[in-house]
């Protein structure tokens, strides 16, 4: 087997090795480049290269590069010392010494399980995944957060973060209870702040997994039609607004797990094919 140890992407270095076996990933990927495609490194759209210059090549083109930047609360503190993306964290592996600190893990999806328990398994002291909903409405599987539990991760449920707190790094977060409420016309349970329940907690460290988004700067440099929450816009086909440019996975809003971004590229790829044979 040739050398792969940095291909994968967000499937090497953004998934725990505790998740995705590394063995299995490299089986698969080894597939994939016997197949005989042609793989270009160490360039990014953007900046070695530009969508224009990919359209004098190419008779078709897949845009693929997903959305892995977290998203923001917009609340007082976010950009303390001690505030981290659960997404950067994992994918570029640039983690603090958590060595007797408290983290505090804002969210429930995957990111957020995938985060605590990495930051656990680094040897911080506690772990406190806070959750402004109730538990059964956790968007995360149930076996990652039975494996959080077990691997001694606490939750904190119909809760939310409203500050983080320090001079110049995180020393304490300030957080409020919710309470959930059928809202007419929702079809879901809305969570809604208890007014005077807030109360303060020391914290070390800050981890937002609240969601992801696209790199926008690049994403808006393209010149496609975009969606409301910024994504690229496809058709049914999978076709941008752009002739013979295709789109798909996170980058075009499709539910951010690997299995839909994978269905995803199999189903565009049978559309690219249809397109390059009429």
């Amino acid at each position: 087997m040739r050398n792969i140890i940095n291909y994968g992407g967000i499937l090497r270095h953004g998934i725990p090795e505790f998740r995705l076996d590394r063995y299995i990933l490299d089986k698969q990927i080894e597939k994939i480049l016997s197949l005989g495609i042609e793989v270009k490194y160490g360039v990014s759209l953007g900046k070695d290269y530009l969508l224009e210059d990919l359209e004098k090549e190419y008779d078709a083109i897949f845009l693929a590069f997903g959305a892995n930047i977290s998203s923001k609360m917009g609340i007082q503190g976010e950009d303390l010392e001690g505030v981290y993306g659960g997404n950067e964290l994992l994918e570029n592996n640039t983690h603090p010494d958590y060595t007797n600190k408290k983290v505090a893990v804002i969210g429930g999806g995957n990111v957020a399980m995938d985060t605590a328990r990495t930051i656990k398994r680094r040897g911080a002291e506690e772990v406190t995944v806070i959750y402004r909903r109730a538990e059964k409405q956790m968007p995360a599987e149930q076996k990652e957060i039975e494996d959080a539990k077990k691997e001694g991760v606490k939750f904190l449920f119909q809760t939310n973060i409203v500050k983080v707190l320090g001079d110049k790094k995180v020393e304490k977060i300030e957080c409020i209870k919710t309470e959930l409420i059928k809202k007419e016309g929702e079809t879901r349970e809305v969570p809604v702040d208890i007014i005077g329940s807030n109360y303060e907690m020391p914290m070390d460290y800050v981890v937002m997994a609240v969601g992801s988004k696209v790199e926008e700067k690049l994403v808006k440099s393209l010149g496609v039609d975009l969606t409301p929450k910024g994504n690229i816009k496809i058709d049914e086909n999978y076709m941008t607004s752009k002739n013979k440019v295709f789109a798909g996975g996170d980058l075009s809003g499709t539910k951010a797990t690997v299995a839909w971004a994978s269905r995803s590229g199999r189903d565009a790829s049978v559309k690219i094919m249809e397109f390059l044979e009429r």
